[in-house]
């Protein structure tokens, strides 16, 4: 059950985000910080957690479950050193995630084949 609960949920973001494609002029770019500053926003006021408790994994992999994490971490952070700590704490919550993007994405720039656009 916890499969079907983390594809309906992660496939309705996706959904979501299809339908912003097909029916906007917005780029794929300006669809992810959407829905990476929905996450932040949604995890800010307390309405993303009852989302990740019931999709787990289906609402923590997409961008927005990034932009939770990124946002409880910056919460916990400031209730605990203040200010420097809504900055550090942030990172410190998404550290993980941001070494796997880079890591991954300079592993595909050696294994692919980059061109420029003409």
């Amino acid at each position: 059950m916890e499969y079907l609960k983390a594809f309906i949920v992660g496939g309705l973001l996706c959904v979501i985000g299809q339908i912003i494609l097909d029916t906007t002029k917005l780029t794929p770019a300006h669809i992810l910080l959407i829905f990476l500053i929905s996450g932040v926003v949604l995890g800010a006021i307390g309405w993303y957690e009852p989302l990740i408790k019931f999709g787990e994994a289906g609402a923590t992999v997409p961008i927005s479950g990034f932009g939770y994490t990124l946002s409880k971490g910056a919460i916990d952070g400031a209730k605990s050193n203040g200010v420097i700590g809504a900055f550090m704490g942030g990172l410190k919550s998404t550290a993980g995630g941001i070494a796997a993007a880079i890591l991954f994405g300079y592993i595909m720039a050696i294994v692919s084949e980059p061109k420029t656009k003409s």
